[in-house]
């Protein structure tokens, strides 16, 4: 005999759910044992227990997606995804640092001007993350946070020499991917003198980069340059120092012993380490010579294709911005510098029968074997023909496309800059310079995979996270610390691909 309605609205979870509560709170799929009991069945509850006795998920895994899938779970899968853009609003605001001035013994640098961080661990302001941040920045109406955070950056450059990792003394010696020139052209700042001040930080950040051109020796690397073997340069992650990094020091350490005991140097081991920490991608298998084991990492001995297209960006803007001040000999300088460069990628880092473009391995003085998302940055930039970005396009359609958006490499290692773990910067290259190049179709399905990604999980989580696995849709993982929530380039990423086609959520909607 069927129980009523009303009967069923006395009992007690315990007493309604029976052996499927039992199997809930005694496997713990909740930490809190409150959490269950006060989920709301999403239909009729005899239904989901005939469901539970015919699937009977044995494992905390299966069970907790039996649960997501039938109840809605107050703070675990009670957010609706539709309402991403407008948390990403509201989160601005919680990411926002007022001016830095540190106090004695502190490890922070100085910031004079109101900027965004990017969430979780991340307390200070970083360099790459910021231009994917103000993207977000840019179309939620905050153009003010924007040329405030390019304040800070251009005063970094005239305090330091050049935008660090991140605005502590302890990531003094490296700086990230430098997108400084991308960030100006995000503003809508007409001052002459601030456009003088700009410039002239610009071109010595790109003196910080091509440093190493005067101390190049019979090897053929100084520093963050790198002499090819037609003698055009080009440049390299790098470190100025070669001791444990301080915020990773027992990982380093650690590392550093594993290879000494295979016979390297522990001095260039955490060289390495670093210069892989001012690529962006800490860690990849990109970086390893045997592509598993961190002890190998070799990133002082590859020349990246993401960092010499974002160099190309740099010399262009220059260029530009040289000749836009009345100064033609700068301008006709940095035009020459973008022509040899353009020239040297296409030379070095496309591998035509294979369609895509590589690093360089400076050592074996051939392209590396590593299919990654580096590839499309010569898209994002410009520096691709037509039938090479066609070509691209190809191959990263069958190889790199995954189920919740653009895989990161093809490896699977554990570290979190390899599959299966998608990233939002390198989404939005790929968007934007597939974009660039008519490749449209392939560039709103990434663009549709990875918003559906991050609005599925933000249903499931409330949060907006670091990075994701794209294979899963679900939260990333791999790295030295845990997923990180907040999140600024996840938030900033969302939301331009929301800006420029918002029909996209709209049929998510409707599915």
């Amino acid at each position: 005999m069927l129980m009523s309605t009303a009967a069923l609205a006395q009992q007690s979870p315990a007493e309604l759910l029976g052996p499927l509560f039992e199997a809930v709170q005694t496997k713990r799929v909740f930490p809190d044992g409150k959490t269950f009991v006060d989920a709301v069945p999403k239909r009729d509850v005899r239904a989901i227990l005939a469901d539970y006795r015919r699937q009977q998920p044995a494992d905390p895994t299966a069970l907790r997606a039996f649960v997501l899938a039938n109840f809605t779970v107050p703070g675990v899968n009670d957010h609706a995804a539709t309402d991403v853009r407008q948390h990403v609003r509201a989160l601005w605001p919680m990411l926002i640092r007022q001016p830095v001035s540190p106090a004695p013994g502190s490890s922070a640098l100085r910031v004079p001007a109101p900027h965004v961080v990017p969430g979780g661990r991340f307390r200070e302001i970083y360099y790459w993350d910021s231009y994917f941040t103000m993207l977000g920045l840019a179309v939620d109406g905050q153009q003010p946070l924007i040329e405030s955070m390019l304040e800070a950056f251009t005063a970094s450059i005239e305090e330091h020499g050049h935008i660090p990792n991140g605005m502590r003394t302890y990531y003094l010696s490296r700086s990230q991917p430098p997108f400084f020139a991308l960030m100006l052209d995000l503003s809508r700042n007409a001052d002459p003198a601030t456009a003088a001040r700009r410039l002239a930080a610009l071109r010595r950040e790109h003196a910080f980069w091509m440093k190493g051109a005067a101390c190049l020796d019979a090897g053929g690397a100084c520093l963050r340059v790198v002499r090819m073997p037609d003698g055009s340069l080009l440049n390299r992650y790098y470190d100025d120092r070669d001791t444990p990094r301080d915020e990773s020091f027992a990982e380093d350490v650690a590392t550093a012993a594993e290879a000494r005991a295979a016979g390297r140097d522990p001095r260039l081991v955490q060289r390495n380490l670093r210069a892989g920490a001012e690529s962006g991608w800490d860690f990849s298998s990109r970086w390893l010579a045997d592509g598993r084991s961190l002890a190998t990492i070799r990133t002082i001995d590859i020349v990246p294709v993401d960092l010499n297209s974002l160099m190309l960006a740099m010399e262009e803007r220059i260029a530009t911005r040289c000749a836009a001040a009345g100064d033609t000999a700068c301008a006709a300088e940095f035009a020459g510098s973008a022509q040899r460069r353009k020239a040297a990628i296409a030379r070095y880092l496309w591998v035509a029968r294979e369609g895509r473009f590589a690093d360089w391995d400076r050592i074996a003085q051939r392209p590396t074997p590593a299919l990654t998302a580096a590839t499309l940055f010569p898209l994002f930039v410009g520096a691709a023909t037509p039938g090479q970005a066609a070509r691209v396009a190809a191959t990263v359609r069958r190889t790199l496309l995954a189920p919740g958006g653009l895989r990161t490499t093809t490896s699977r290692t554990g570290l979190q800059w390899d599959s299966p773990n998608g990233w939002a910067p390198l989404q939005w290259v790929a968007i934007d310079g597939l974009a660039r190049y008519g490749q449209t179709d392939l560039a709103r399905e990434i663009a549709r995979r990875w918003a559906d990604t991050v609005a599925r999980t933000y249903a499931e989580t409330g949060k907006m996270l670091e990075k994701y696995d794209v294979e899963e849709r679900k939260p990333g993982g791999g790295g030295e610390y845990p997923t990180q929530d907040g999140f600024g380039w996840t938030n900033g990423v969302f939301s331009a691909i929301d800006e420029r086609w918002p029909d996209l959520m709209r049929e998510r909607r409707r599915d």
